[in-house]
């Protein structure tokens, strides 16, 4: 997910980490700033840190999106309108050698898993698709359903646009928007991956 401003820069310049000599000076960000502190300060099991790797959901209408959304924790309110998500796909990620890792849940718990790419294989039985698509994290009968929801694809490596398949927008108008600034990618509407 990404404030809709970043995309322009994205389609030039990949999806980019805050170090890369790509990065975009210009970025909109949207997340929460504590949680973002955090990850720049959590390490991975190879010892780099969290916030050094470019973060992908697997699934949609996450408690991130949510607490965007609706400005919790001191997060600035961000439209619908205004967040994309950018969908790409695992396989082509891998058979490019990008390196990266993803995990089985939320990657700051301390019950997350870690998963490299030789893994894969076995991705059906480590993360939780189900959770992962999920509308709804909070259960009495499962308390690990949120973390589970949020399991993520962690690259290590500048995302370079061509592995972008296409963008999932709130609506029309915001479909229109990113044509009319020359987008050539597919565009999907679907206004009930928001909140």
């Amino acid at each position: 997910m990404t404030h809709i401003g970043n995309v322009e820069h994205i389609l030039k310049n990949g999806v980019t980490h805050r170090t890369s000599a790509n990065s975009n000076l210009e970025y909109i960000p949207i997340g929460d700033n504590s949680l973002i502190g955090t990850r720049n300060n959590f390490s991975v099991p190879n010892g780099r840190l969290l916030g050094d790797y470019i973060p992908f959901y697997f699934g949609y209408k996450t408690p991130m999106l949510y607490v965007i959304q609706n400005g919790f924790n001191g997060v600035r309110a961000t439209s619908p309108e205004d967040i994309v998500y950018l969908v790409t796909n695992l396989e082509s990620i891998r058979q490019s050698g990008i390196n990266f890792f993803y995990t089985d849940g939320h990657a700051i718990d301390v019950l997350t898993r870690f998963y490299v790419p030789d893994d894969v294989e076995n991705i059906t039985n480590q993360v939780d698709f189900e959770a992962t698509k999920a509308v709804y994290w909070k259960k009495d009968d499962d308390l690990d359903l949120k973390r589970r929801k949020e399991a993520e694809l962690l690259l290590e490596n500048d995302l370079p646009a061509h592995y972008i398949n296409g963008i999932i927008v709130y609506s029309d108008s915001a479909k229109q928007m990113l044509i009319n600034g020359g987008v050539k990618l597919t565009i999907v509407v679907k206004p009930n991956y928001y909140f």
